[in-house]
């Protein structure tokens, strides 16, 4: 018993992580915005550029290094004196003037005071990181369009599906009575066939819409960054509703203000404009104040190199520098060109990206209406063809009708569903794509 009772508590992870997770499109969004590698990683990439900014803070920063230096000298260098000097007259005599053992230590500050092109990039920080903010939140607009396309792919599927199971139902019943009908001689065997073979044809459809379903499915956790075995549950399943909301859709007009793409040119061209500031003062005098101490000592006797007891010196100083730019083979003026020439094509690519959001949004208005028309007309095609087989089998059963024209409603009706479901589709996505171009996915 008490076996069974550890089996159980080891079994209850397995069986909670089985159950279907229930998932709503805003949940679905939310999900992929969280969990999405290219989501994810656009986020590290503003980690990224923070850091970038706080190492061009650091130009601005004091900079502060220290250096030793221990040397024994195997061989000393000697210096040739004359040997009057040394009661060695008529001669020259090496004598050595360094001591074996020398120890240096020091270190050294600057501070820049003034640069151009420094100040420009401590300028440019801002705009820098909003920019990569941006990029971000562009890459979680483009994941929340590619996610809620999936999963109404995904809905779709699961509609066509529950209406082949439903229609396979039929066709089986159907096919168990005219077989009922054959065995007591009311029924041709060709109607028995025919029934069948529609029967076949279901099932093969079925199959394959059961295929297109998990492949939808998989697509969606792709989409999110789900792992593929987490099983889910779609709780907006209300396509209808998604058809009137497509209809108010229509009514939005364009502001490029809502358009990340439309903030990223502006930001874009205010970074160009600074990279132009920054190639101008790149010309102006840079001054930077410096300081350095240290000490020198040195020996004969290694027991001494640590105690300071013979030749100790000790040094300092500091001092400002100012270095002006005289002449640099015109390198300066060609990069201020250049830099004029980037802002010229910001501009222009912002005028450009204005005109395709207008064209975006105008065609994708036209999709959608489009696509609305063609949804009422095989609606009702599919009312149309539900009537029609409705009819056909209240013929046949009365014995007024035939067999052939129960299959070919069944088939017309089959094909008109097939149609609604496409053109519903069709709506979705068109509305997606108007969405996008209005800038509603932030």
């Amino acid at each position: 018993m008490r076996r069974l009772f550890l089996s159980l508590i080891t079994l209850v992870p397995l069986i909670s992580l089985a159950q279907p997770r229930p998932l709503s499109m805003e949940d679905a969004m939310n999900y992929a915005v969280k969990n999405n590698i290219i989501a994810r990683n656009a986020r590290i990439d503003v980690l990224i550029q923070d850091a970038r900014n706080a190492e061009v803070t650091g130009l601005a920063l004091p900079h502060i290094s220290a250096e030793g230096q221990y040397s024994d000298y195997l061989n000393p260098m000697k210096s040739f004196v004359p040997g009057e000097f040394i009661g060695q007259p008529g001669r020259f005599v090496p004598v050595q003037f360094t001591p074996k053992y020398n120890i240096t230590a020091g270190g050294t500050a600057s501070q820049l005071l003034f640069d151009g092109s420094v100040m420009v990039a401590l300028q440019a920080r801002e705009a820098i990181m909003k920019l990569m903010e941006q990029n971000a939140q562009l890459t979680e607009e483009n994941i929340r369009f590619e996610v809620q396309r999936a999963y109404y792919g995904f809905v779709i599927a699961n509609r066509q599906y529950d209406i082949l199971k439903a229609s396979l139902a039929n066709a089986r019943s159907v096919l168990s009575d005219i077989t009922e009908l054959r065995n007591a001689g009311f029924a041709e065997k060709i109607d028995v066939d025919r029934t069948m073979l529609q029967v076949n044809n279901l099932a093969t459809d079925s199959i394959r819409i059961g295929s297109l379903m998990t492949l939808s499915e998989q697509l969606l956790k792709f989409r999110m960054g789900m792992e593929i075995d987490q099983p889910i549950v779609l709780t907006d399943t209300m396509v209808e509703e998604t058809v009137n909301e497509a209809r108010t859709t229509l009514g939005g007009d364009v502001d490029y203000g809502n358009r990340t793409e439309f903030s990223l040119a502006q930001s874009q061209l205010k970074l160009n404009r600074y990279d132009l500031k920054r190639h101008k003062f790149s010309g102006l005098p840079t001054l930077a104040a410096f300081a350095s101490a240290g000490y020198n000592f040195s020996t004969n006797e290694f027991n001494d190199v640590f105690q300071f007891r013979e030749y100790y010196q000790f040094n300092s100083l500091w001092g400002l520098r100012l270095s002006f730019p005289i002449f640099d083979g015109l390198q300066r003026r060609n990069r201020v060109k250049q830099a004029e020439f980037a802002v010229k094509k910001s501009e222009n690519d912002i005028e450009n990206l204005k005109l395709g959001i207008d064209f975006e949004a105008a065609q994708a208005k036209t999709s959608l209406r489009n696509s609305l028309l063609a949804l009422e007309s095989q609606k009702k095609n599919m009312e149309l063809g539900n009537t029609v087989l409705d009819l056909a089998r209240r013929k046949y059963k009365e014995g007024v009708g035939s067999n052939i024209e129960v299959t070919q409603a069944q088939s017309e009706l089959l094909q008109a569903q097939n149609n609604y479901f496409a053109a519903l589709l069709t709506v979705m996505n068109a509305q997606t794509e108007l969405k996008k171009a209005l800038g509603q996915y932030k």
